[in-house]
């Protein structure tokens, strides 16, 4: 039986790999993704059963999270069991490497234990830049047109767009909680939600944590 990718990564003295499996629905099973993270040789897995990826609270994954330290790596099936959005993924992948963990996914082979690898930290980390630009152009880009059609946008608002964007990187990539980035941001925690749920960005998932 061929050995799956994963199973030989290179990591520090110490470090374990760590798997996380989900399923959408309660009557799909879990087996053929714990399957593959034993024969990668995983030290302890993490799930989430019945429970939709588009989800902002996941135990499974939160706990999965948690056990992380530097030097261990994150091991998927594939990229669709991790991420709630592009944006979210590309925020977790970020935040993985900013936390000095590894991340494999088996079936697209991605291991970022190898130095081609490491590639992927990058592209995931613009494609979080990108998503954020198109968030803010579409946003301006949404008040121009109402002021075009003469609707009455009333007054500024305490978090702007780009203070927004900014607060949901601190909380993604960085890991921050939502009440320590409204008082970095000098807001309540109710100011900040809203400002984060009018991008569409609370329910994509403020924090890898959250």
């Amino acid at each position: 039986m061929p050995e799956w990718p994963g199973a030989g990564m290179a990591l520090p003295e110490g470090g374990r790999k760590i798997g996380y499996a989900r399923v959408s629905t309660a009557d799909q099973r879990l087996d053929l993704q714990l399957d593959a993270l034993a024969r990668a040789a995983c030290d302890e897995v993490h799930t989430d059963h019945g429970i939709s990826g588009a989800r902002a609270k996941r135990p499974g994954l939160n706990d999965c999270l948690a056990r992380l330290r530097e030097g261990d790596a994150l091991v998927v099936f594939k990229l669709d069991r991790l991420g709630r959005s592009v944006l979210h993924l590309a925020d977790l992948l970020t935040w993985l490497d900013a936390e000095g963990v590894h991340f494999c996914s088996l079936s697209e082979g991605i291991n970022t234990a190898t130095p081609g690898g490491k590639l992927v930290f990058h592209v995931f980390a613009a494609v979080a830049e990108f998503q954020r630009d198109l968030i803010r152009e579409n946003t301006v880009h949404g008040l121009a047109a109402a002021r075009a059609r003469g609707a009455v946008l009333g007054r500024p608002r305490i978090l702007d767009e780009a203070a927004t964007l900014e607060a949901h990187r601190w909380m993604a990539q960085e890991g921050r909680g939502v009440d320590e980035t409204a008082q970095r941001m000098r807001v309540s925690r109710s100011t900040l939600i809203r400002s984060l749920e009018r991008l569409g960005l609370w329910e994509a998932g403020v924090g890898v944590c959250a």
